[in-house]
């Protein structure tokens, strides 16, 4: 045998090895649903959902992943769903510091909001994960929130019929697979985006009498250099605000008695400058996911502004742009508060619990 065809033979070898060890399971890269793609409307204030081309979202996928998102089907013992840790009662977060998942098991940080994650860069406080899609890989695979593994919530739904059925009317006849299930998931909160707040209705919408003067004087503290500068970080525009730079900050969490406590996207990156860094949360709803921070120490709006009035802890990587702002006056205090308040926006009507979960849940 010559050395051309020796090394034809070894390649198609591997190549059949790397078939067999995937498993009957494992469709080709980049699956796509069959149904009919449909566009997310963005609301007043908010820009347009960026969608990745091997996920459109169907009408189907985000039904599908609509119900996943609240079924505890996906957590090892049935107890836990992404709901649980992200519930549209507290504006898709958390009322607690830290989220139990199963076995009452808690981790070290506060549940991130999914309102608006469609609009990150990247996912998690600290940035682990590239998409909504890689994001919904987490959780499930996490010790302390679901503690199961991708292949058992494969088998699990492939052994439900209700779940057979609907998988392939968004993603074919075929087995179901994991990668299903996150796209399902992410096309799911993708719809998740709340906007046309009395705020923008004011500032985009150009009603004059969408929101008070206290609302008015607050935006000027929270725009203005020489107060607040808040949107240094929650960025404003003027055609729609993300009220996030999608960048990574250290502000004086995870950092206690100038030891860090939580070194953030340092796990990531490993650079010694990006210990204690979190990404920049947006802000909208903001009012409704008490408590705040990235590990849930500050329980109301009150005290996020007390926090950064004295500049949070200091640090060697306390971020350039955060200083003491105990200059604000209390009505200055008063109205970016009043403000913050005004970020409310309108939610879509059908991102709650879907009706056939409910029946579904109780045959279990």
């Amino acid at each position: 045998m010559n050395s051309a065809r020796f090394f034809l033979v070894i390649l198609i070898a591997v190549l059949a090895s790397g078939l067999l060890l995937q498993g009957g399971n494992q469709p080709a890269a980049g699956v796509m649903p069959v149904g009919k793609a449909v566009q997310i409307k963005a609301p007043l204030g908010l820009p347009p959902v960026l969608i990745p081309s091997d996920n459109p979202p169907t009408a189907e996928t985000i039904a599908l992943g609509r119900r996943l998102f609240y079924d505890p089907i996906l957590s090892l013992d049935k107890s836990v769903s992404c709901a649980s840790c992200h519930s549209p009662q507290f504006g898709f977060a958390d009322s607690r510091p830290v989220s139990e998942g199963v076995s009452k098991k808690t981790g070290t940080r506060h549940s991130p909001p999914v309102v608006n994650a469609a609009y990150f860069k990247v996912q998690f406080w600290d940035g682990r994960a590239p998409s909504l899609e890689n994001q919904a890989e987490g959780p499930v695979q996490n010790p302390v929130e679901m503690a199961n593994t991708l292949v058992t919530v494969e088998q699990a739904l492939n052994a439900d019929p209700s779940y057979r059925e609907q998988f392939a009317e968004a993603w074919g006849p075929r087995p179901i697979t994991y990668e299903m299930v996150e796209k399902s998931i992410a096309s799911f909160e993708r719809t998740v985006i709340s906007g046309n707040s009395p705020f923008d209705r004011w500032k985009y919408g150009h009603d004059k009498n969408a929101v008070n003067a206290a609302v008015k004087r607050g935006y000027v503290v929270f725009t203005s250099k020489k107060k607040g500068d808040c949107a240094s970080c929650h960025t404003v525009g003027e055609k729609y605000a993300l009220f996030t730079d999608n960048q990574f900050h250290n502000v004086g969490v995870g950092v206690s008695a100038g030891e860090f406590t939580d070194v953030g996207l340092y796990a990531v990156t490993h650079n010694e400058a990006d210990k204690a860094k979190f990404k920049t949360p947006c802000l909208r709803n903001i009012a409704l996911r008490a408590p705040y921070m990235s590990d849930g120490s500050l329980k109301d709006l009150k005290q996020v502004i007390d926090f950064y009035i004295g500049a949070g802890n200091s640090n060697p990587n306390l971020d350039k742009e955060i200083h003491v702002l105990d200059f604000l006056s209390g009505q200055e205090r008063s109205d970016l508060q009043a403000f913050l308040n005004s970020l409310t926006g309108e939610m879509p009507p059908d991102v709650g619990p879907p009706k056939i979960l409910k029946s579904q849940v109780s045959k279990r």
